[in-house]
């Protein structure tokens, strides 16, 4: 009768589990354990506690394998209290030495963030097996304590045991959390030793452990040897490819790094495999950030067939790549039919709005979040004071600010401190900028001092300017378009010792040339230019079209303007801006895309001003809209407003 109790638990039929149990003339502690792991095995915790219960009160007394399954529910019902109680039963009997029972008391305290209380069970055991130490090395993983696990790992190997499939997963999980690639790869060399090279699951730790560590080709090498792909190994790779874009230097990186995981995603669908809400939500995310809409509405319409779009991740990464896609619009329409929504979604929908200029929208999405309820985070007043900063309302994102700290108890964080002045700067007001630089708590950053130089440039105080000039120059940056910035400051007031400064520290510092490039997407292919492009097949159509709009555009009063370049030598000359490298993807995009499309470039650099000018007066012209996303931020071109107000870090 145990035997067929245990036949209708393994089968999930607990109710005739029980009717059989009950039927028991006589009961002994392995019918009472086998109901017990039964109960546990299928997810009903409370029911092995209750037959614990009765164990006890019938006068059998339970086992160390009892009292191992019976704390194993009190960790599926996360009740540290209960199994308190237990652990006090088991001291009362001295047998926390157990291998079972000290198992199973770690993986409680460990799911109870007690990781202290977790080891100390561990070390108490007598007789550790593989599954104790793996116990303990994933307790120390998953409460933030890596370092600890890998310790412990070189530990258990230093007594001669053999780690399992389990054991191995942990360890790499571990190095992947904190980068550790030297040890990462130790343990890759370890899993080929041990037999594991070919396991699944030890596989894609490897995997996420080399894509984490930016190792791109190593872990293309180990998933294209993969005979047996999971879906698991695609989402890593999907999202391993998003990270990189995360990381990349340059747009023109972020651009390749994107396209591979746009590929990935195309295979996963033909090898007839369906994509989960990770593999949809990381490409979605992919596409916000390469600007690609059309492949954007294509996983849209994935979600909506495969029914994900109802899961809040997907839904919210739909909004977010429609707002960096800039179709507002379709952003709101998608937040507006959401059926939950969480604080990231509120918060992504305000950023949109103020992305996209329309800052009235921002604000009283803002003030409807908190009518909802919903507690609003540090991320949510970024928005919020970009919104106010864009419309030039200082004095309401002040407000803002106070609410922030003493309604919400947030402390301003650099981003904040990033938007006030920004808003100043826009506004004119450069001391007040200066001002709150010195009432920050910690160094400004390179992108508020550049921000400050430009905005000293346009309005014509170029002795703050210079003074945020020297502040910049102190921290030694390392980015291009940082020096060409202070070359543009320079060379516009005349001041060539200046010059000749920023250029010898370019040198010294190795500042690497700066790409000019810019790309568009049109029907799954991409088009790419760089300045003064005559290498292209349909180089002689493009500049005919282009100097046509230029014509069209003087007449209505488009003048042009020089910026600083790079010539192959890389000295930094005043140059003509006629030809550079998003004017030619803008042209190929108003020639090849339908007239009621939008037309959406990439570019690798900074745009210069007479780009931005001339961008402006071919909305106009065409009456398209033009989005171009540069390496600072998103400009969006209606009927000759951008966007940015005419405003940011220009070359």
């Amino acid at each position: 009768m145990s035997f067929l109790v245990n036949v209708y638990a393994k089968c999930g039929n607990m109710e005739d589990a029980r009717k059989v149990f009950d039927k028991m003339p006589r009961r002994n502690v392995v019918a009472w354990s086998t109901l017990l792991v039964g109960y546990v095995k299928n997810s009903q915790p409370k029911h092995a506690i209750h037959v614990f219960h009765e164990m006890l009160y019938s006068g059998s007394y339970p086992s160390n394998f009892a009292l191992a399954i019976a704390l194993n529910a009190c960790t599926s019902l996360h009740s540290l209290k209960l199994g308190d109680q237990f652990h006090a039963y088991i001291i009362k009997y001295h047998i926390d030495y157990d291998t079972s029972i000290g198992n199973a008391l770690c993986s409680l305290y460990s799911r109870s963030h007690k990781l202290k209380l977790a080891l100390k069970a561990f070390r108490r055991i007598d007789e550790k097996n593989v599954i104790s130490w793996t116990t303990a090395i994933s307790a120390c993983g998953d409460n933030g304590e890596a370092m600890k696990g890998l310790n412990l790992f070189v530990e258990m190997l230093s007594e001669g045991i053999q780690p399992n499939e389990f054991t191995l997963t942990s360890a790499l999980s571990q190095c992947c959390e904190i980068l550790y690639l030297e040890l990462g790869t130790q343990v890759h060399s370890l899993c080929t030793k041990f037999g594991y090279d070919l396991n699944l699951r030890v596989r894609n730790s490897m995997l996420y452990l080399y894509l984490k560590c930016g190792c791109i080709s190593e872990a293309q090498i180990l998933f294209h040897g993969m005979d047996d792909l999971s879906l698991v190994s695609w989402n890593a790779m999907i999202s391993g490819h998003a990270q990189m874009m995360e990381l990349a230097k340059d747009n023109l990186s972020l651009c390749q790094s994107g396209n591979e995981a746009l590929n990935l995603f195309s295979k996963l669908n033909r090898s007839g495999m369906k994509p989960d809400l990770f593999t949809l939500s990381s490409v979605l995310s992919v596409c916000s950030r390469l600007l690609v809409l059309e492949q954007g509405e294509q996983i849209h319409a994935q979600a909506i067939k495969t029914g994900f779009l109802a899961d809040v991740v997907v839904s919210t990464s739909l909004i977010n790549m429609y707002n960096k896609c800039g179709s507002i619009e379709r952003a709101s329409k998608a937040f507006l039919e959401m059926s939950t929504r969480t604080m990231i979604s509120w918060t992504s929908m305000i950023a949109g709005f103020a992305l996209h200029g329309r800052y009235q929208q921002a604000l009283q999405l803002f003030e409807d979040m908190r009518l909802a309820g919903v507690r609003p985070n540090a991320v949510t007043f970024v928005g919020v004071l970009s919104a106010c900063g864009h419309a030039g309302m200082a004095s309401e994102a002040l407000d803002y600010v106070e609410i922030m700290q003493k309604e919400y108890k947030i402390k301003p964080m650099m981003d904040h401190y990033t938007c006030l002045i920004d808003m100043f700067v826009r506004l004119g007001r450069l001391e007040d900028a200066f001002n709150l630089i010195k009432k920050m708590d910690f160094e400004p950053s390179e992108f508020i001092w550049s921000n400050l130089i430009e905005g000293c440039r346009s309005h014509g105080n170029l002795e703050l300017g210079y003074q945020a000039a020297e502040q910049l120059l102190s921290l030694k940056p390392k980015d291009s378009e940082t020096y060409l910035l202070l070359l543009n400051l320079y060379l516009s007031a005349g001041k060539f010792k200046d010059v000749s400064r920023v250029k010898e520290m370019m040198k010294e510092e190795n500042v690497r040339k700066l790409k000019d490039w810019s790309w568009i997407s049109i029907k799954d292919k991409v088009y790419s230019f760089e300045p003064n492009d005559k290498a292209h097949p349909e180089s002689s159509l493009l500049y005919k079209s282009l100097e046509d709009l230029l014509a069209k555009a003087k007449n209505i009063g488009y003048e042009m303007l020089e910026s600083v370049g790079i010539n192959e030598e890389e000295e930094k000359i005043l140059s003509p801006a006629v030809y550079h490298s998003e004017k030619l993807a803008i042209t190929c995009g108003l020639e090849k895309l339908p007239y009621s499309s939008a037309v959406r470039v990439m570019k690798s650099t900074l745009m210069c001003r007479d780009c931005h000018n001339f961008i402006k007066y071919v909305s106009t012209l065409t009456g398209r809209e033009i989005i171009v996303k540069d390496s600072k931020r998103l400009h969006k071109f209606v009927n000759g407003q951008c966007s940015c107000g005419d405003f940011g870090c220009f070359l």
